[in-house]
């Protein structure tokens, strides 16, 4: 018993000094706080070292045979069991059983090392609303051909993402997709996709796509439907990828804009979550939300210290960061920023609320899956787009709320492309698991480009999509490439979530027995258990993609009854207080190196600091 207690409690304190040590570093290279990406490939080989060796599983498994096999009433050998067993899940999710792949995994961590550092220096320009030519982030670009009535500056936000196309083409993305099937297949799979599937999906890629396949034929009539009439009504040119976009949302993405001010988005995040009784159970919570030149152009959130309960019984309080990349001048950023504070708030209050006996339990890599961890983020970002959510928050710089006309005149323009949505991440996987099929004479940058329009087409029913395929920043990164899926399944998860509040308590938004029920049913356990168990806790069902293709197929005169239903039901409705005066949290909020506010005093106080700030920034912005 004791031999076996030293490997857990060694294994434990060990993964927590090596995680936080690469995540430090993941963050300052990341934020461009600091340019030592040496220092972080070491640090991440180390990192990856640790998960994949061997020795370790040997001792895990052989402390579990010291257990034996029977269960017994010994509440501590039982506890200390299920703590091994998830050190065992995490090193067969990782383990690298070759010297050969562990040689190639080392070469992989420095080409995709090389490839940050040097996409990191790479400027992309656009035209913004001014008509000035201006360095652009992926964000940046994104929201100019959402909201620019110029087609000419639209188009400048596409082309530069299709010459980021061609950039990653020619800077070593060719090479990673090599190495990164040559290391799958030091390890007896086929190819990478196929790899990652089974690592971080515990399921097969014919298993993947039988669920993609169905969601596919489910929501094709509806996205053939959409672009037909969109060509009926504006042209051809609307279908054309930088418009697409813009007369999908453009003009009232420009009216929803006062409503949703950037300045304004840290309060409401705040204020919705603690309505919902989400807590973060002591965490401290660094936030990053702005951009700024050599920053990482993507939203993420990651926690160097992972939340447990130690071999004191003591809770070890999450340590947790997330990104933004805001440009608060912009028309549409407020919305952005926002959808980020849910989207990675989200995750972060899953990683908070994992209560469990070790830090394996607790971090975003295999075993756990990115299907189940994207529910929690995009169940929580999904409140957003709710009437009733949007009739409380979304309200002007005279504190009026959103009218009901624009919230219709919303439906009216986006719900007939719910379907083109959800298929603009569907493509990813598609074309990821053709890309790593592809033999290494095939990987050639026109090959490859080829196989990317082939595949919008197929499934975008566009020439081009509106976010090329290789400008998406998650295929550049080992952890999220080959994963994208995910998205999309934890997407199918999140609307039967939504189903079951709906039909067990009527209502979404500002329901504090919400937040209660995700730490108890999604969040506590961790990866102790499987997604599809997750959602039978809760819901009582297993996996089902139905409501998300039920909801896709709605057509406008559906969505906005459902909609006034529910603007209708809040109007009148008495909402039972919040569970707590606070988050349970520690926030700071930093640009880079910078601190802009923190909660020490009040988060009050600090959403008071945040406005201030932005409002030196960006004196136009401020509500």
């Amino acid at each position: 018993m004791q031999d076996a207690r030293t490997v857990f409690d060694t294994l434990n304190t060990e993964y927590l000094a090596v995680h936080k040590t690469k995540e430090d570093l993941f963050w300052d290279t990341y934020m461009a706080v600091s340019n030592d990406d040496a220092g972080f490939a070491r640090a991440e080989e180390a990192y990856k070292n640790f998960i994949s060796d061997p020795a370790r599983l040997a001792a895990v498994r052989g402390a579990l045979a010291s257990l034996g096999d029977t269960d017994d009433a010994d509440e501590a050998t039982a506890a200390l069991r299920h703590g091994l067993k998830g050190w065992l899940a995490l090193f067969e999710s990782n383990i690298i059983d070759s010297d050969a792949a562990r040689t190639l995994m080392a070469e992989l961590i420095k080409l995709e090392s090389d490839l940050f550092a040097k996409r990191r220096d790479l400027v992309l320009r656009h035209t913004n609303e001014a008509g000035q030519v201006e360095d652009a982030t992926l964000s940046m670009l994104s929201t100019n051909m959402g909201s620019n009535p110029n087609e000419e500056a639209r188009k400048s936000s596409h082309d530069a993402l299709m010459q980021l196309e061609h950039w990653v083409l020619a800077n070593g993305l060719l090479d990673i997709v090599k190495k990164r099937n040559a290391f799958a297949r030091a390890q007896g799979f086929p190819n990478y996709f196929d790899y990652k599937v089974q690592k971080n999906e515990r399921m097969s890629a014919d298993q993947l796509f039988a669920i993609l396949d169905d969601f596919e034929v489910r929501t094709r009539a509806a996205n053939t439907r959409a672009l037909d009439d969109l060509t009926a009504a504006h042209g051809a040119k609307a279908t054309q990828p930088w418009n697409l976009r813009f007369f999908v949302s453009g003009d009232v993405t420009r009216q929803f804009d006062p409503y949703l001010s950037f300045a304004k988005g840290l309060e409401r995040w705040l204020q919705s979550f603690r309505k919902l009784g989400i807590a973060y159970r002591g965490a401290t919570m660094q936030l990053d939300l702005l951009e700024r030149k050599g920053k990482y152009q993507n939203g993420f959130c990651h926690g160097p210290i992972p939340t447990f309960y130690d071999a004191k019984n003591q809770w070890v309080a999450g340590q947790i960061n997330f990104t933004a990349d805001a440009k608060p001048d912009q028309i549409g950023s407020g919305a952005r920023a926002i959808n980020t504070l849910f989207h990675e708030g989200g995750h972060a209050a899953h990683f908070a609320n994992v209560t469990q006996n070790s830090p394996c339990f607790s971090q975003e890599f295999a075993p756990t899956s990115m299907a189940y961890a994207e529910t929690q983020s995009m169940f929580c970002d999904s409140l957003l787009d709710d009437a009733d959510w949007l009739k409380r928050y979304a309200h002007n710089a005279q504190g009026e709320p959103i009218p009901d006309e624009l919230i219709h005149a919303r439906i009216k323009t986006t719900q007939p492309f719910a379907a083109f949505g959800e298929r603009g991440i569907l493509v990813v996987p598609y074309f990821e698991r053709a890309l790593y099929r592809l033999s290494d004479a095939e990987l050639t940058p026109d090959g490859v480009l080829a196989l990317a329009r082939a595949t919008e087409l197929r499934i975008l029913g566009v020439a081009v999509g509106p976010r090329p395929l290789l400008a998406i920043p998650h295929l550049l990164n080992q952890e999220s490439a080959a994963a994208y899926h995910g998205y999309l399944l934890a997407n199918m998860a999140v609307y039967q979530t939504r189903a079951y509040f709906e039909r067990t308590y009527g209502f979404l938004t500002d329901n504090p027995a919400i937040g209660p029920a995700l730490a108890q049913h999604y969040w506590a356990r961790g990866n102790s258990i499987s997604h599809n168990d997750t959602l039978l806790s809760l819901t009582g069902e297993p996996f089902n993609a139905k409501y998300l293709a039920d909801s896709c197929n709605q057509t406008v005169d559906e969505a906005w009854a459902e909609a006034q239903a529910k603007m209708a039901a809040a109007s009148t409705r008495h909402y039972p207080p919040a569970t707590a005066p606070d988050l349970d949290a520690t926030i700071r909020i930093v640009h880079g190196a910078e601190l802009i506010a923190d909660n020490s005093d009040s988060d009050q106080a600090m959403c008071q600091q945040f406005e201030r700030w932005v409002g030196q920034r960006y004196p136009a912005t401020v509500q």
